[in-house]
Parts: structure tokens; C-alpha cells; sequence
């Protein structure tokens, strides 16, 4: 009878560690990748890592006459900065709005539920037709995108705001502005700033797509349906994994922020 050795202890903790934890799926999908990529033997279909690593090595070069990784990095993520903040100062005073009054709530509710299961993209016709091809078409389909996620989250967190906390306010002799500056805006912004990490996420994922659109000329998702024209599909993938980094790095600063500048929300759980 054969017996199966036990794996020494340090290997069990190393397992059970959250860092192992977290570079365990990557590290089975770059596997599985590579191997699929040597099976299938087409560039075409699935490049090899290392096409795709070439690509990356140096992303200031010029690709295809269409300018280099990170420049059109930066032009789709200025033109999601110029969207988000559109959306942001839009949607933050409804959604406070929304939830400090009832007839507020009751104008503006009807039409956002009629519109939130919109997608951005199928906007992209008539966003050709108002504002044609360039930056205002462009920030337009970025700010619907981003709008919902931040406006509901500003409502969600202003009617979440202790009934307790206002009372008191107003027993202090409050008024209705400094109630809505002191406490409904202080105590809602954990989720408001919730709210605008999601927003930018979507804004992130709209850029791309809007860039794609006929006649654009610039930005990462131009970069890759040009790729796709030339059949340069390791292009496309280091453009996807560029994206990835990007959204990745944006939502790791959301995070830090908020951890540094709400501990309180956990502390009063």
C-alpha cells in the first residue's frame, strides 16, 4: 500500500496566506494562456505571452501610426476625468436632493427609473446626431454612464443618515442649510464617495467603447479597433491589459482615500 507524503507545514501556510490567495488565479490564467496559445498555434486567435509582453516592454513606442500605448492611455483618461466630474456635479445635488425632500424625490424619480436601465452605448447614435464625432460625444456617453451609479448612491447614503442626528441638530437650534452642511453631506459621503468609485469604473469602460466609434482618431480603444483592422491582436491584448492597470491603480486610490478619510463609518458599525 502507498502512502502519500504529507506536505511539510510551511508549504500549508504559505497556501492558506492571502497573498498566495490572490496571485493564484492570475498566475492559473497566464498558465492556461500560454498553453492554449502553443495548442491553437495562430497569433490571429490567441497570441503568446511573450507577443504580448513585447508590446508592453515599450509603451512610448509609436503603434501602427496611431500613436503609443500610453498616450492614448492618457487621452482616454482625460477625457473620463472631463465626464466623471460632469456626472458628478450633476448627480450629486439630485441624489441629495432626491433624499433631503419628497417633492424632490417625486420630480426627479419617474424619469431616472425610465432612464437608469439605458445602456450609455445605445445613446451613441444620438450623441453622433446632437454633438457629432469628438470630445463632446464622447464626455456625453461617459457622463450618462458614470451618472446613475453616483446619483443613487448620494440618495442611498442621505436617507441612510440617523433620524437621531438631524434631531438633535435641529434641537441644537440648526437650520435646515447647516443640518444639510454638518450633517446629512458629512454623514452620506461614505457612500457618496462609494458612489463615485463605481461612476468611475463605468466612465472608464464607456471611454473605451465611445473611442471605438467611426471617426475618432485618438485614445486606447482607438488604438485597439485600429489593432484589430491590421489583424494585430497582441496589440488589443496589451491595450486591454493597459486598461486593466489603469482602472486597477484608479480603484486602489479610491481605496486608500476612503479608508483614510472614513475609518469612522467602521468604527460606528
Amino acid at each position: 500500500m502507498q502512502v502519500t507524503p504529507e506536505l511539510p507545514r510551511w508549504w500549508h501556510r504559505f497556501l492558506s496566506k492571502p497573498v498566495f490567495l490572490k496571485i493564484a488565479l492570475p498566475v492559473i490564467i497566464i498558465i492556461s494562456w500560454e498553453v492554449l496559445s502553443v495548442l491553437i498555434g495562430n497569433e490571429f486567435i490567441l497570441p503568446s505571452i511573450v507577443s504580448v509582453l513585447l508590446v508592453l516592454s515599450n509603451p512610448f513606442a509609436d503603434i501602427l501610426g496611431s500613436g503609443s500605448l500610453v498616450g492614448n492611455a492618457f487621452v482616454s483618461l482625460g477625457r473620463v476625468l472631463i465626464g466623471f466630474m460632469v456626472a458628478a456635479v450633476l448627480a450629486i445635488p439630485i441624489g441629495i436632493g432626491m433624499g433631503r425632500s419628497g417633492r424632490v424625490h417625486d420630480f426627479f424619480d419617474s424619469t431616472i427609473q425610465v432612464f437608469r436601465p439605458i445602456p450609455p452605448l445605445a445613446w451613441v447614435p444620438l450623441a453622433l446626431a446632437w454633438f457629432r464625432i469628438g470630445l463632446l460625444s464622447m464626455v456625453f456617453i461617459i457622463a450618462i454612464g458614470a451618472f446613475f451609479p453616483i446619483l443613487l448612491n448620494t440618495l442611498d447614503g442621505v436617507k441612510s443618515i440617523k433620524k437621531t442626528w438631524v434631531e438633535a441638530a435641529h434641537t441644537l437650534g440648526a437650520k435646515e442649510r447647516q443640518v444639510l452642511v454638518k450633517v446629512v453631506i458629512p454623514g452620506a459621503a461614505p457612500t457618496i464617495w462609494t458612489g463615485l468609485r463605481v461612476g468611475f469604473g463605468i466612465a472608464w469602460m464607456c471611454v473605451v467603447a465611445a473611442e471605438m466609434m467611426p471617426g475618432t482618431n485618438s485614445g486606447i480603444g482607438y488604438l485597439i479597433i485600429t489593432s484589430y483592422n491590421w489583424g494585430q491582436v497582441q496589440v488589443i491584448i496589451a491595450g486591454i491589459v493597459i486598461i486593466g492597470i489603469i482602472g486597477l491603480g484608479i480603484d486602489i486610490l479610491f481605496k486608500i482615500i476612503e479608508r483614510k478619510k472614513f475609518m469612522w463609518r467602521e468604527l460606528d458599525r
